[in-house]
């Protein structure tokens, strides 16, 4: 590296809609993930890192801010405000562009400010598509929070909104790369996310690359559950649909795997591969039969918080700068992002932010614990809240239930809720009195999602500090 580099470079790459289980080295056995299997055996996984709410927009409003949804007032995924629409009946009106996270600091305003170059090409989901925010000067945004993989728009540094009809992985890839070749051998270090919508559905065949579709023509997919559907909402399909849903699931990942491999293989030809910290994880899990379920917290109604939906893949890559062939198992959270990846750079988080997570920076510089082998993880989706042991898991929702409580210990597949067992009334009294003190120290009261009646059919108008009597989520 360029001496006058005096940090490395950040490489971010999300997926959407990925469980902390569709990867080849996470148990899907079916699942080709060449690349990803390798970035983990090189890397550090994490086996118990934890989203910070299951839907797309507030859990990447939290890993972009280090803040809860009751900090940020994003407590569903973005149904308006992403871009400019006229006479959109829905709404009565003109939809228009709104940023979400107007004034709030996300890591990237830090790094830049540290002289990082910051990048982003996919999906945004946070409200105003066509503007960059938070920092970042090379802006390639998908319009949407996701779209047919083949017909979509996007800005592409230009506040005019184009069509594409390239595979739209595809594309977003070989944007990363231009933004690699022009400032991956800059004086200054740079952060690229590169956010694709894969494998958030539509799954249709005849968007897909056939050639990876045809991988899994013949495949049963045992690895997943087939399960009778879950009461609050589930997934009944024929033999035949569950095949096709799972084989363009699987495809998308595929697809994704090999443009992630081109971005390696841009580093690696840059000279950059052994300076550029990098990193993988999804915005939220998601359910593929799990618990009789398609989807993530919104797959049923009331809103769930089940493993599968608030667990994500999470990876740290970096030959001589990260430990390799670990898999982690302390419990961590998108919330810890922010601190942790300014703690390794030593760079100060700003002080006038309450954070709630914790860094675990130790654990990636391979020179200790990082203290959270015993700490508790804690997520809401509007008034649905959760909090999370190494052992125990207790769900409140707000203002009357249903509430439950498992014993991951002795039941790892959440099927016998404990809530209502006078045997375990003290663990529950205990939870949530814990749940109670950990949200009652960080919820700023304007944005407190206990107050809303988000159902997961998405938020309409960002909530300001001046005023709430509005129509905010439908």
């Amino acid at each position: 590296m360029d001496d006058r580099k005096q940090r490395p470079n950040i490489l971010i790459i999300m997926s959407d809609d990925q469980g902390p289980w569709a990867m080849g080295c996470a148990g899907a056995s079916e699942l080709v993930s060449p690349t990803l299997d390798k970035l983990a055996a090189k890397g550090t996984r994490f086996d118990n890192f934890f989203c910070t709410s299951p839907v797309c927009s507030p859990a990447r409003a939290s890993f972009l801010t280090g803040r809860i949804p009751s900090q940020h007032g994003v407590h569903d995924w973005i149904k308006s405000g992403n871009i400019e629409v006229e006479n959109n009946v829905t709404w009565c009106g003109q939809d228009r562009p709104i940023e979400y996270l107007q004034g709030m600091t996300a890591f990237t305003d830090v790094l830049a400010k540290n002289g990082y170059a910051c990048g982003l090409s996919g999906k945004w989901h946070l409200g105003a598509s066509g503007t960059p925010q938070k920092s970042h000067t090379f802006w390639c945004a998908h319009s949407l929070g996701g779209d047919s993989y083949t017909n979509y728009f996007i800005f592409d540094n230009s506040l005019e909104m184009t069509c594409q009809e390239q595979y739209v992985t595809d594309l977003f890839t070989n944007r990363a790369i231009d933004f690699l070749d022009e400032y991956g051998i800059h004086e200054n270090p740079f952060c690229l996310s590169v956010h694709y919508t894969a494998p958030h559905s539509p799954w249709r065949q005849e968007e897909q690359p056939p050639e990876i579709w045809n991988l899994y023509n013949n495949v049963a997919f045992e690895s997943l559950p087939v399960l009778p559907p879950h009461p609050w909402g589930g997934w009944d399909p024929t033999p035949e649909n569950r095949r096709q849903a799972i084989q363009g699931y699987f495809t998308t990942i595929t697809a994704m795997d090999a443009a992630i491999a081109r971005i390696m293989d841009k580093l690696e030809s840059l000279g950059i591969a052994e300076d550029t910290l990098v990193f993988f994880t999804s915005d939220n899990g998601y359910n593929m039969g799990h618990h009789g379920i398609t989807g993530k917290g919104n797959g049923t109604f009331p809103l769930n918080m089940y493993e599968e939906s608030v667990k994500v893949p999470f990876i740290a890559s970096c030959p001589g700068r990260i430990p390799s062939g670990v898999i982690n198992m302390d419990l961590l959270s998108h919330y810890d992002f922010m601190p942790t990846i300014l703690d390794y750079l030593d760079i100060e988080v700003p002080v006038d932010l309450t954070l709630p997570g914790r860094s675990f920076a130790e654990l990636l510089r391979g020179v200790g614990n990082s203290g959270h082998q015993f700490l508790v993880i804690c997520d809401e989706y509007g008034p649905t809240r959760m909090i999370r042991e190494q052992n125990w898991k207790y769900v409140h929702r707000y203002p009357e239930g249903p509430h439950e409580l498992y014993c991951l210990a002795d039941d790892p597949e959440e099927q016998s809720n404990l809530a209502n067992t006078p045997e375990h009334n003290e663990t529950l009294k205990r939870m949530r009195g814990d749940l109670d003190a950990w949200f009652e120290q960080y919820v700023q009261v304007v944005f407190d999602g206990t107050k809303y009646p988000v159902t997961g059919k998405g938020q309409v108008d960002a909530i300001r500090l001046s005023s709430t009597e509005k129509t905010v989520f439908v």
